[in-house]
């Protein structure tokens, strides 16, 4: 077993840390990682897993920030955060392929031309498994068209201010005009139905792949709200 690198202790505090800041650089070392090939993250998460925590650790159980009663795994808080970070952390190495939680290793063009989004501080601050909040979509003047699909970005964030999140990602990332937010709803598990809408519309193949982070569809707005409704319903 190899020594942890931070305290072990039973909570989110320290899923999302060991996740975030531990597990996601080793996972990148691992073989199936430097193939370059797609990869099934679990299978690999489960292996490294092993290698610092024992069963009966992974199945300790802490209680929920926000829900009374409700309980948590170490292991399933381990999981989601590394998942989480995976799919949409700007520190991530990987790429998500929106299948079955199938991932490839970023190349080393890819990490240099990615623009680093600013991150959504309420995650961390929050630091547990659900939380609530509000999906936007936003495009741009330039990119916008009327009938037809145009890019959109589809996101999420937990503040009460979705301009704050959207107008505060765009400064300073070399765009020559004001943002235009199109479209929000306030929903619960907010991560977790952002994670849905992306997975849809991946596998409708609206992903903009030559686009900065994962999170660009050429899509419409109608589509986008259809897919809300439907999840929330």
């Amino acid at each position: 077993m190899k020594p942890l690198p931070i305290e072990f202790q039973p909570n989110a505090s320290f899923c999302y840390k060991f996740a975030r800041y531990h597990l996601l650089p080793e996972l990148a070392q691992e073989p199936e990682a430097l193939s370059g090939e797609p990869f099934k993250l679990n299978l690999i998460l489960n292996r490294v897993l092993g290698r610092y925590l024992t069963e009966d650790q992974m199945g300790l159980s802490y209680p929920a920030r926000d829900t009374e009663g409700k309980m948590h795994q170490v292991g399933t808080g381990l999981r989601f955060f590394t998942s989480l970070r995976a799919k949409r952390g700007p520190e991530s190495p990987f790429v998500w392929l929106g299948q079955s939680g199938m991932y490839r290793l970023k190349s080393d063009t890819e990490l240099t031309l990615e623009a680093v989004e600013d991150e959504d501080e309420a995650i961390e601050e929050q630091a547990d498994v659900e939380f609530n909040g509000w999906i936007y979509a936003f495009t741009f003047p330039a990119i916008k068209k009327g009938n037809e699909a145009f890019p959109i970005k589809v996101g999420f964030t937990s503040a009460v201010e979705v301009e704050a999140r959207v107008f505060g990602q765009c400064k300073g990332a070399g765009f020559f005009e004001k943002p235009e937010i199109i479209g929000r709803w306030q929903v619960k598990r907010v991560a977790q139905v952002e994670d849905a809408i992306h997975a849809v519309l991946k596998a409708r193949g609206r992903w903009k792949e030559d686009a900065p982070g994962d999170e660009w569809f050429t899509t419409t707005i109608d589509e986008v709200r259809s897919i809300v409704s439907f999840i929330n319903s």
